[in-house]
């Protein structure tokens, strides 16, 4: 049987230095430097990365199915999953300072869909964005960054829509990083793959995602054993 994934719960103790987090069902703390062995991947998001309505997201999410890639082509990579519901780039920023005490050697950035449902200025979630991989560089500078970029509705308005899917592609190209231009890039849309809310994937859906994350993440996992 493959790994399962780490994943966060947003918790910090006071005066704890160790990090909460739920391994498959069973809970446990595991301080920053008893990280599991090998690489690690992180996966820093809002309910899309955490799996917001997926019956078990431990094995359905797209971070859990990039795990099991990894696991069948034996790379030596672990996957926590970071994704937070509700998540917004501002709050982002504020807990990415805690994230970053699990040592990381990949870090998926995938925030703002939040941001644009909220109708917050582009420029406002560029900055959060980049002030996020800032703090990534800063602590972790020889960590590979890709950012997942998202788009809003039309039902935004065209000025809106335009300036919000610019944000992605120019924070990639200001911090030479790679990009994945949309991360719901065959599932936006299509009622089949989204559960009632229209917004969040199925198992099905999650499926695609993870297709398209392991194209833009395979070469650099592959080629940094």
């Amino acid at each position: 049987m493959g790994r399962r994934i780490t994943r966060w719960i947003n918790r910090p103790w006071a005066g704890s230095a160790c990090l909460a987090l739920v391994i498959g069902s069973a809970a446990a703390r595991l301080c920053a430097a008893d990280a599991p062995g090998g690489r690690t991947i992180v996966f820093f998001g809002d309910s899309l990365t955490a799996g917001y309505g997926l019956a078990d997201p431990d094995t359905q999410s797209y971070p859990a199915r990039i795990q099991v890639k990894i696991d069948a082509e034996h790379l030596p990579w672990h996957v926590v999953n970071a994704g937070l519901s509700g998540e917004t780039s501002a709050g982002g920023l504020r807990r990415i300072d805690w994230v970053l005490r699990q040592r990381l050697d990949v870090f998926v950035l995938e925030l703002g869909a939040n941001d644009g449902l909220r109708g917050t200025a582009p420029e406002v979630t560029r900055a959060n964005l980049q002030a996020i991989i800032d703090r990534v560089r800063s602590k972790y500078p020889a960590a590979r960054i890709v950012l997942a970029g998202m788009r809003m509705p039309q039902n935004m308005g065209p000025d809106y829509v335009e300036a919000f899917r610019a944000i992605y592609p120019a924070l990639a190209q200001k911090n030479g990083i790679a990009l994945i231009p949309f991360l719901l890039d065959g599932v936006a849309g299509r009622p089949e793959l989204n559960q009632y809310d229209g917004v969040h994937p199925t198992p099905a859906g999650a499926a695609i995602i993870a297709e398209e994350v392991w194209k833009s993440i395979a070469p650099v996992l592959r080629n940094e054993r």
